[in-house]
């Protein structure tokens, strides 16, 4: 872990004032001390790269109406050194895209060698690499690569590394596939039209509402619309100028994923597996897990290291200390779905609070637990530690 990781684990005076306002635990403090130096570590900082000098290069795609795909392909290239800040010449004039140095999203060929990126071939059928299912296995991914799928897969470590060049290559590769499968996939199978539910299921399953939200969705608004004129010059708007509002709204959105990827969850991953590897020490069941703060991400990475261990039976509770220094105590939701829990916490205890909840729960030092039954409260980590156990208990009824 250390050779992955490396300085992650060393106390800093920053570190010390904070664990003094917390409870004192033992387990607790060495927790914590690790949790701030590793985010503190300069492996996770971001580099400054306004100041790098910009390249004469052109990057060529499609003029007319533009898509996120393309707009996000264009400001990673602009990231890297060879097309650091190059032009965007819009056509769809082969004359003048062959005037470029790379192409993508325009052109009829993909070719790695010949710098051209598009996707809209008949015969094309290229995909990320195979995702990793629960069971060890893997899978085809549900899309092909759109522009930006392409420019991703030959460049995207490239741009991770100008932001983050100090990254083991380990740390880089799960990055580069964190990056993907939490941001790129989607802009990928929104561009080549995958429907979000799989097909043939009976009875039909009907979306409930409408996400118009998305990144895709806000570069489609940025499309000068069929009747706009700008109120200063009484013109249509300028595509080119929205393309690059769009490009750079695209640019924000991958660098706000990459950052937390980068700067949150590289560092409490080494946290979240040590409390995986120690769940039989927190409890015989080895269905409940306690970290150090709430803070940290840690949903993702219990559903990765469940998979990469081949862990039996799942985590069901996650035990961690709030801003205030309470013990929380919330459940693992079933992986894939926003509110669903692998194992709620007992129904008599829901909507209950301190003195009420502790008769009703048998547990002294209980706060709260909430209305939908996914997380709960006790004032000490004994105390969250038997919800825990008896809410199992309870569960396996």
């Amino acid at each position: 872990m250390a050779a992955i990781f490396p300085n992650l684990f060393s106390f800093t005076s920053r570190t010390l004032p904070i664990l003094l306002s917390l409870p004192f635990h033992s387990t607790s403090f060495h927790l914590y001390a690790t949790t701030m130096s590793s985010s503190s570590s300069p492996v996770f900082k971001r580099a400054k790269i306004d100041g790098l000098p910009s390249s004469t290069k052109t990057i060529g795609t499609h003029s007319g109406t533009f898509q996120a795909d393309e707009a996000l392909g264009c400001w990673m290239l602009r990231q890297t050194p060879t097309y650091r800040n190059s032009p965007v010449v819009r056509s769809r004039d082969p004359a003048v895209l062959d005037t470029c140095d790379i192409v993508i999203d325009v052109g009829g060929i993909y070719d790695h060698s010949k710098l051209q990126y598009d996707h809209h071939q008949r015969d094309y059928d290229e995909k990320f690499t195979p995702k990793q299912n629960k069971d060890g296995t893997t899978s085809e991914r549900c899309t092909k690569l759109s522009a930006s799928g392409l420019v991703y897969r030959h460049y995207g470590k490239d741009v991770i590394k100008q932001y983050y060049p100090d990254l083991t290559e380990e740390m880089l590769n799960l990055a580069y596939e964190k990056m993907y499968n939490s941001f790129c996939e989607a802009i990928d199978a929104i561009d080549t039209g995958v429907e979000p539910l799989p097909g043939g299921l009976d009875p039909p399953v009907a979306l409930v509402y409408r996400d118009s939200t998305g990144l895709s969705a806000r570069v489609s608004r940025c499309n000068p619309r069929w009747n706009e004129v700008d109120a200063t010059t009484n013109q249509p708007p300028n595509p080119d100028e929205r393309f690059e509002i769009a490009s750079q709204m695209c640019g924000d959105d991958f660098m706000s994923v990459l950052s937390k990827i980068v700067e949150a969850d590289l560092p409490a991953r080494s946290i979240v597996e040590q409390a995986v590897n120690d769940r039989f020490e927190c409890d015989a069941s080895g269905e409940i897990i306690k970290l150090p703060s709430g803070g940290l991400p840690w949903k993702s990475e219990v559903y990765e290291l469940e998979h990469q261990n081949k862990i039996e039976p799942l985590i069901k509770y996650v035990l961690y200390t709030d801003q205030g220094g309470m013990w929380r105590i919330q459940c693992v939701s079933v992986e894939g779905k926003a509110f669903e829990n692998r194992l709620g916490l007992p129904k008599e205890w829901r909507g209950v609070r301190d003195q009420d909840l502790e008769k009703i729960a048998g547990i002294e030092g209980c706060t709260f637990c909430h209305a939908a039954g996914f997380i709960g409260g006790n004032k000490s980590y004994e105390g969250a530690l038997e919800m825990a156990r008896v809410a199992l208990k309870k569960g396996g009824e």
